[in-house]
């Protein structure tokens, strides 16, 4: 029973760690996508990422901690990762898109 309690009070201590992207941040939110990469960054701080590279996955979900510039950290704790965001978000020909991790991304609009 004591387990399931401290599984209980851990979950509830993960959602709460996300927190909402501050205003001048907002331009983030968004389900960008490239062939090899999906991003999904919601307004409430959560993010959800998965990379095709070379004949495997990489995915990470987690609360966004913080931006450094451009970049930004997402994770909890002391497992962290950072995405290095070397061209922001950015409006071209009526469409947005961003470049993380050397890809370029469009935002897919709903």
């Amino acid at each position: 029973m004591k387990h399931y309690l401290l599984l209980i009070i851990f979950a509830c201590f993960l959602s709460g760690c996300a927190a909402p992207l501050p205003e001048e941040k907002s331009h983030y939110v968004g389900d960008w996508q490239s062939k090899e990469m999906r991003l999904l960054i919601l307004a409430d701080g959560t993010v959800a990422y998965k990379r095709l590279k070379g004949g495997g996955s990489t995915s990470v979900n987690g609360p966004l901690k913080n931006f450094i510039g451009d970049d930004f950290v997402v994770g909890i704790l002391f497992m962290t990762t950072t995405f290095d965001v070397s061209i922001p978000p950015k409006e071209e020909d009526g469409h947005w898109f961003m470049t993380v991790d050397g890809v370029k991304l469009k935002r897919i609009d709903e």
